[in-house]
């Protein structure tokens, strides 16, 4: 996977780059990656959303996909200004726009989808919207220790069971006090923002995620604003679903979803508050 630690911060590591896939006037997808991750984790659903018709843009976030030394430099508010800057310049050239996120991509997604109510439809895909205390606690008092331990190696081979595609994964593997705290400031903001979100909105959540507890999950279908929202399980896989084992029905979820709800006006899935689909 590289070595990340003596490139030039700005040269961007080859196959984390931008997904930029056009269709002329059609609806368009923003899609987000995650915390220390690039656009790779969701290069293979890009594709299969432009081949259904849709304009399809992931941007890399900053200081992502370089070194560690740039993204020790970035922070929860680039990151958010950033996914606001892609969603700006995807609906401008867009038929319509709908969110779907991964990982702190669904927090950044909530974040975004509670400003902008002409979101058509919000995909949150093992949502980063809740860290466990110890992390909590460690984010909090990283001013204290965080300059001491240097960086953390946080690889963990759950997060991806599929072993081809945990060596493909792009992700730095490694975090610092400085970048933790950064991220439990954007699941801070995206907590609070749930009752705000109107647009009809999927989590898409793997029972066996070691990152995210299914609590989290059960949490922000409770508390997201929406009146059409679901949580669906998913098994076999681990947190990045998106490239693990059983992608294909995630991907066919997603698609599912947008079909739905894409172009408002179309009759609701749901009647009910909420639905959660049981294995």
């Amino acid at each position: 996977m590289g070595d990340r630690r003596d490139a030039d911060t700005n040269l961007i590591l080859k196959g984390a780059e931008t997904i930029d896939l056009q269709e002329e006037g059609s609806h368009g997808v923003l899609l987000l990656h995650g915390f220390g991750d690039t656009p790779q984790t969701l290069s293979l659903l890009a594709r299969r959303l432009h081949k259904a018709g849709y304009s399809v843009y992931a941007p890399l976030l900053p200081g992502h996909g370089r070194t560690m030394e740039a993204f020790n430099r970035s922070g929860a508010d680039q990151w958010i200004d950033a996914a606001k800057q892609a969603m700006l310049s995807t609906g401008e050239r867009s038929d319509g726009i709908s969110i779907v996120g991964l990982s702190m991509g669904g927090a950044l997604a909530v974040l975004l989808a509670a400003e902008d109510h002409a979101t058509s439809a919000l995909v949150l895909i093992a949502p980063y919207l809740g860290m466990p205390r110890r992390l909590r606690f460690a984010a909090a008092t990283h001013w204290l220790w965080g300059g001491l331990v240097g960086e953390i190696n946080a690889r963990n081979p759950r997060s991806i069971r599929d072993a081809i595609e945990r060596e493909r994964n792009l992700a730095y593997g490694s975090v610092t006090g400085r970048t933790l705290f950064e991220l439990s400031k954007v699941v801070r903001r995206a907590r609070k923002a749930l009752g705000r979100v109107t647009a009809p909105t999927v989590i898409i959540q793997s029972r066996e995620d070691p990152r995210v507890s299914p609590r989290v999950a059960e949490f922000a279908l409770h508390e997201i604003g929406a009146t059409e929202k679901q949580l669906i399980w998913t098994e076999g896989a681990g947190h990045i679903i998106t490239v693990d084992y059983g992608r294909e029905r995630v991907f066919s979820e997603v698609e599912r979803w947008l079909r739905l709800y894409a172009h408002r006006g179309r009759q609701p899935l749901l009647t009910s508050k909420a639905a959660v689909e049981r294995p």
